[in-house]
């Protein structure tokens, strides 16, 4: 029996465990996402994220592989990548400003302010370009209806119709508007049952890489509430590039402008959708919470 050395972290509350890939090799990174994932039975999270050095030839400082609660491996994580900013220059494995780095979306740039103890606090990470057209986010477009709104579909889930606005950020998401849906959405935000409809939207057949549901009210053009259903995960507190769909779903749907406070469950995200360079800019806190060791039979690692 040996033991992997772990970091818990988390950006307004979404939750990750954090494993240097440098120092610990992993055979099976599903299986230990869901052995420490376990909110019971492990550390508790909703995904393990391995901090690895740069793929041969990648232009980046640090890469980033995620896993989500259930094992399965995701593209991006907005908030999982501003921990790894921290984790990464908290323990001196980069220090760059930009920092960049490698996901499995592409290399993304984050810049960071540093509290007085000079270590990570704020980081903004530039997501690149929303992707709005249904081929690329994936959603099967013979399995959708355009709706009369601009950039927003129907599908029918359990006998009941959505309206939805699809974006990818590098990973797939659904903004749910609730003007849009005013029956199923018809009280308090935070009385919504996620779980009677979060799994049935994330696994629709017209979604063939699953999708992250994203219930919004609008506030102002310059402030939203939202709560979150993740692919992989479940229900969660906060979702990085989830505020950064709302955003740009805001803007196409013209309900909100270019410069937009999310405010989730776990606390509060900004989100700048630049208008020269077409990226979407997220900024929000990155938190360490504690470290450990988890115990594994050699049988499991290299």
């Amino acid at each position: 029996m040996t033991h992997i050395h772990f970091t818990k972290m988390h950006g307004a509350g979404n939750d990750y465990i954090h494993v240097n890939g440098r120092e610990e090799s992993i055979t099976d990174p599903p299986a230990l996402s869901r052995a420490m994932s376990d909110r019971r039975l492990g550390v508790g999270a909703d995904g393990l994220i391995l901090v690895l050095p740069p793929d041969e030839g990648v232009d980046a400082h640090v890469r980033m592989r995620m896993f989500n609660a259930d094992g399965s491996e995701a593209e991006m994580c907005g908030n999982g990548i501003r921990c790894v900013c921290k984790y990464a220059h908290d323990r001196g494995l980069a220090r760059a400003r930009p920092m960049r780095v490698q996901t499995a979306a592409g290399v993304l740039e984050l810049e960071y302010s540093l509290d007085p103890e000079s270590r990570v606090d704020q980081v903004t990470a530039d997501l690149g370009e929303p992707v709005l057209d249904l081929p690329e986010i994936p959603v099967d477009a013979h399995r959708v209806t355009a709706a009369a709104g601009q950039g927003s579909h129907t599908f029918e889930v359990n006998g009941a119709t959505w309206i939805g606005t699809f974006v990818s950020m590098g990973n797939p998401h659904v903004v749910l508007f609730g003007d849009d849906n005013p029956r199923q959405m018809s009280g308090p935000l935070d009385e919504l049952d996620l779980s009677r409809w979060g799994e049935p939207i994330e696994r629709h057949q017209a979604f063939p890489r699953r999708m992250n549901v994203h219930w919004v009210r609008v506030v102002s053009r310059g402030e939203v509430i939202m709560r979150t259903w993740e692919r992989g995960s479940g229900q969660t507190p906060a979702c990085g590039t989830g505020a950064a769909a709302v955003c740009a779903a805001g803007v196409v749907t013209g309900r909100t402008d270019r410069r937009l406070l999310a405010r989730l469950p776990g606390g509060e995200l900004r989100l700048r959708w630049d208008e020269a360079t077409n990226h979407l800019f997220l900024t929000g806190p990155a938190v360490e919470v504690f470290s450990g060791v988890w115990p594994v039979p050699e049988r499991d690692r290299r």
